[in-house]
């Protein structure tokens, strides 16, 4: 079976100075690092992923996970996808 976990970066790639996550997907740099390694697994990737969601509460989970949902069904974010729509 060969399994994939897409990316979680939804294209706003900005770091909170203060808590040192990305304000899309919440992710700390060293994270997005582990992940375009390519040895990292399924299994951490995957947990990962249940991490991130657990740091995110409001605007930032919700638009995460519209973006997220979008980017798995049609392989580009909705930010990139509403940039390229102008």
């Amino acid at each position: 079976m060969n399994e994939k976990i897409i990316s979680p970066c939804i294209s706003i790639c900005k770091t909170d100075p203060r808590t040192g996550y990305c304000y899309g997907c919440a992710r700390t740099n060293e994270e997005k690092k582990i992940w375009k390694y390519e040895k990292t697994t399924i299994s951490w990737k995957k947990g990962n992923l249940n991490m991130l969601l657990e740091r995110m509460s409001g605007w930032q989970l919700e638009t995460f996970k519209a973006s997220y949902e979008h980017k798995n069904k049609f392989g580009i974010s909705l930010f990139k996808k509403d940039n390229s729509e102008e």
